[in-house]
């Protein structure tokens, strides 16, 4: 891919994120009001609503947060028509902070966003990057090993639309009574970090991780590799049917080295997009796994920020997804034209 290219590419890919994260901040602020926003920032507490009422005191919690400023750089009354209020507004303070790597304060705990960040993407790193390995490794070799076997490769195939049809949090629940109940397989705790606790950090014990891992792994791999496999299946099948694959058969070449040496290689390019979207599936994914089995990733951290209206920490998580998702399409136009020298990404 030509430099000037990537550049648009990359660009392009700045500018739309830029654009979903405005949008995200805007509706965040826009669609509440500062009442409901001031109960998130003060602990429920007997003294909660009295607080409340003393207009100094919310005042001053207005002015801590900068939601005491205009929304945007311009508004409409209609009495008066647009009015412009120049750069003293919560949307270039919040761009401003970005822009400087500050992503705020949380209103529940007053901490970092950046850190709670932090603390939740050491324990959804490990969970996803493995899941998607694991779940891209399971399909190339079931679709590998069965390419010339159409009997086991049916059966495969229909063992992965049966996964594909079932939703996650069903196959997260059946994992769960099935290998992590004491009436049937207790082979893996059902909840939480067990001896690594939350205290922790994911790397200081990484057998213990692994193994408290286990099933949340399980889950996102059974719920991701069967849309992979079925679309590799289907293009593995229509490489082998083409004149190149008989003519390397013919020459005396082995069935596996022409499915890994010549089809799969040929099959991967229609599942090129596939491949890129499966890591930010799996990222959206880990909402439910994460909820189901009380791990303190991404995804229980945003979904306890969508339900404690904590807006800073939820529109830095969704941001974040977004951006993954953002660059998985960035990848998906530079890895085209590395699989097929005769295609040429032009801007």
């Amino acid at each position: 891919m030509p430099g000037l290219v990537l550049l648009r590419h990359l660009l392009r890919t700045v500018g739309s994120a830029w654009l979903i994260l405005s949008v995200l901040f805007l509706l965040s602020r826009g669609a509440t009001d500062q009442r409901s926003l001031l109960q998130t920032m003060v602990e429920s507490s007997a003294r909660l609503g009295s607080l409340l009422e003393q207009p100094a005191v919310s005042q001053q919690l207005l002015q801590r947060y900068g939601l005491d400023a205009p929304l945007f750089y311009v508004s409409w009354q209609p009495a008066t028509g647009w009015y412009w209020h120049g750069f003293h507004n919560q949307y270039h303070t919040w761009l401003t902070q970005l822009l400087q790597g500050n992503l705020g304060t949380s209103y529940r705990s007053e901490e970092p966003v950046l850190v709670l960040l932090g603390q939740a993407l050491q324990y959804t790193l490990p969970l996803t990057m493995l899941a998607a390995t694991l779940s891209i490794a399971l399909a190339l070799y079931l679709v590998a090993a069965t390419g010339y076997r159409p009997i086991v490769s049916n059966w495969v195939m229909s063992m992965a639309h049966t996964l594909q049809s079932i939703p996650l949090f069903l196959l997260a629940l059946g994992l769960l009574l099935l290998l992590a109940n004491p009436d049937a397989l207790n082979w893996f705790p059902a909840f939480g970090l067990g001896p690594t606790g939350p205290t922790s950090t994911s790397w200081s014990h990484p057998q213990a991780l692994l193994y408290q891992l286990t099933l949340p792994t399980l889950s996102l791999v059974l719920g991701s590799f069967p849309a992979l496999a079925i679309q590799l299946n289907g293009s593995l099948h229509q490489e082998l049917a083409r004149p190149y694959v008989a003519t390397a058969r013919a020459k005396g070449t082995s069935q596996g080295r022409t499915i890994w040496r010549h089809a799969l290689r040929n099959a991967l390019l229609p599942t090129v997009t596939l491949l890129t979207e499966l890591l930010p599936s799996i990222v959206a994914g880990s909402v439910v796994v994460e909820v189901i089995f009380a791990l303190p990733g991404m995804g229980r951290l945003i979904a306890d920020a969508a339900v404690q209206q904590d807006y800073p920490v939820l529109l830095a998580g969704v941001g974040l997804v977004a951006i993954v998702r953002l660059l998985a399409q960035l990848l998906a136009d530079i890895l085209y034209p590395l699989l097929d020298p005769r295609i040429r990404i032009t801007a």
